[in-house]
């Protein structure tokens, strides 16, 4: 079984930290993973995105013209991989920043209002978290118990003081994802 996922939006954002765990947590399960990152001109505020793969198997290319699935934090993302995702796949967007819906009625698009649930959380620092735990709660590529062991080898310091209201935005959104699922 293989997964795959494009992360993108603007830097600063937290796109390449959820990246990071997925591909970090995977290798913990003993999966075979790729995390491929690219950046626009600027880091904080210019346009990032990251590929990630994890499989059972070894993965022939971590590019992905075609990804299984898109988390999309901003507009801009939001244009550039929709058009991508393969007939099938899963868009995850952040309903709070993005103003547009999708077009294609070939894919499973969950409109997720990340930025205000990660608000009532304490920050919008969150928004991270929560579009992750949606992608979780959807595509379960993973053991969401991998993502909560891989979080203190990335918050470290400071940011180890956030571990769990990291853990409350994940189950945030994968409660949201659930319950909208369990509505339908």
């Amino acid at each position: 079984m293989e997964h795959n996922v494009i992360i993108a939006g603007f830097g600063g954002q937290g796109v390449m930290l959820i990246g990071e765990l997925l591909a970090h947590a995977g290798m913990d399960e003993g999966k075979e993973v790729t995390w491929l990152p690219s950046y626009g001109p600027e880091q904080r505020g210019g346009t990032a995105n990251c590929a990630v793969v994890i499989a059972d198997e070894p993965i022939a290319s971590p590019l992905l013209p075609e990804p299984q699935a898109a988390i999309i934090f901003n507009r801009q993302s939001f244009d550039k991989f929709e058009p991508l995702i393969e007939k099938g796949g899963v868009l995850i967007i952040d309903s709070t920043l993005i103003d547009r819906k999708s077009s294609r009625t070939d894919i499973d698009v969950v409109y997720i209002p990340a930025s205000d649930i990660a608000l009532q959380l304490g920050s919008s620092k969150f928004t991270n978290m929560v579009l992750l735990g949606a992608y979780m709660g959807k595509c379960n590529p993973i053991r969401l118990e991998s993502i909560h062991d891989a979080l203190p080898i990335f918050l470290t310091g400071k940011k180890s003081e956030m571990i769990e209201v990291n853990k409350r935005a994940l189950k945030a959104g994968v409660d949201f994802v659930q319950h909208k699922r369990a509505a339908v």
